[in-house]
């Protein structure tokens, strides 16, 4: 069955492999030394075995034990708060037409830029980062609920909360002599950038990017060989697909191979958990795209996300508000009506339960805020359109992405332990 509307193409460009940098940043992923505390590694909020992510609406990182549902909380240095975002899934991340990042887009390419990025570190910056993929890899060892740890209890956290992220004595800085002191990581940089050049961030941030970009590149989804040779989709996959560029206009947002046109809009996604506000701010809200630019039209706009290998890579939405890909998907049909009836246990969070985790869903003027902002217009599809939808969604899975890859490594150079 034809799409309604034009299909994309089967085109996106990676660049090729360097092994021994893929490698070197495998262990670096999966090791617990880039966190303050030496207890979380990149891999513990983007596992493989839960699609990239954490599976879980809003995670915890310093401060937890375990991974996804399984995580506990360690009693002996529970974290302030949930980080404040849904974990995003790194799929395809390498391709070269994401040049934008995070949420909410705070780290973009900007060859205007002296690092060539534009970021919430300003000027303050360092060069040297290969790509957007690799400057965004190394924020989270800057966030004490995510890696650096909380307050003064370890040496990163302490340059953190003073202000102190870029330059020498900076928390890179630190990091980065962290890991060249192990002789074995020593020993592998000495083959990437030279025995007499001294380890910088951005060296061990460019192999970690490598990395990602081999590991979990998902380019071979039914989808994909259909646009390339034609291969027909199962039936319902293929009315969903009609739908999906047709009737249903998901690919005005949803565009491109990889069904993101990379840009920001405002959906009335439910906000859950304690919002992106300092620490010295009292609310909850999660503002998005204008916490970025500033300007009153970006109000609780996201960044559109890709749709691939969605049934490995749930909960859904900016802060995991949805637990299912059927659910997300009726979100879509009438977002503000939706917003109004959200019912908590769609969402999938750990416990302790935090008094903040729905209060903006109680909070009237701020669910009008959200309503106010939203682009999308209600749309009448039936149940069985809404189920060929979610079938088309799932070709968009990659059967063989964990083939002839890496996988976790069963130890790493720290000799820290590693998240299974």
């Amino acid at each position: 069955m034809a799409a309604a509307g034009p299909l994309p193409s089967a085109d996106a460009v990676f660049p090729e492999p360097d092994m021994t940098r893929v490698e070197l940043g495998w262990q670096l992923f999966y090791d617990p030394i880039l966190s303050g505390n030496r207890t979380v590694s990149c891999a513990t909020c983007h596992h493989p075995r839960l699609g990239t992510g954490d599976g879980l609406s809003l995670g915890i990182g310093d401060g937890g034990i375990g991974l996804g549902i399984d995580r506990k909380i360690d009693p002996e240095n529970p974290p302030e708060q949930r980080i404040p975002r849904n974990a995003p899934a790194l799929f395809n991340l390498g391709a070269s037409e994401f040049t934008r990042l995070f949420h909410d887009g705070r780290l973009e390419t900007d060859v205007t830029r002296a690092s060539g990025f534009r970021t919430p570190l300003g000027t303050e910056m360092e060069a040297g980062f290969d790509s957007a993929l690799a400057a965004q890899a190394m924020f989270p060892v800057l966030s004490g609920d995510e890696m650096a740890g909380h307050y003064s209890e370890n040496d990163v956290a302490q340059v953190v909360r003073q202000g102190f992220l870029t330059g020498p004595g900076g928390a890179w800085d630190i990091l980065a002599k962290r890991v060249e002191a192990i002789p074995a990581y020593r020993t592998s940089f000495d083959t990437v950038i030279g025995a007499d050049t001294p380890v910088r961030f951005h060296d061990i941030a460019n192999v970690m990017a490598d990395f990602i970009r081999f590991e979990w590149r998902a380019d071979n989804s039914p989808f994909d060989t259909y646009l390339r040779d034609a291969t027909p989709l199962p039936a319902s996959a293929a009315k969903g697909m009609e739908l999906f560029y047709g009737k249903a206009q998901c690919d005005s947002c949803h565009s491109g191979q990889f069904q993101t046109d990379h840009g920001f809009h405002a959906i009335a996604m439910p906000q859950i958990g304690p919002g992106k506000a300092a620490r010295f701010e009292s609310h909850n809200r999660d503002v998005g795209r204008m916490r970025v630019t500033g300007a009153a039209e970006d109000a609780y706009r996201f960044r559109t996300p890709s749709l691939r290998n969605l049934p490995e890579t749930g909960p859904y939405g900016h802060a995991g508000a949805y637990a299912t890909i059927e659910a997300v998907v009726r979100h879509h049909l009438d977002p503000v009506a939706s917003l109004h009836a959200y019912d908590p246990t769609m969402a999938l969070l750990l416990p302790p339960d935090y008094d903040n985790d729905f209060a903006l869903q109680n909070t009237p003027e701020d669910l009008a805020a959200i309503a106010h902002a939203n682009e999308l217009t209600p749309i009448s599809l039936s149940d069985a359109e809404v189920s060929d939808i979610v079938a088309f969604l799932r070709a968009l899975q990659d059967p063989g992405v964990a083939e002839n890859r890496l996988g976790v490594p069963a130890t790493v150079h720290s000799g820290l332990l590693v998240d299974q």
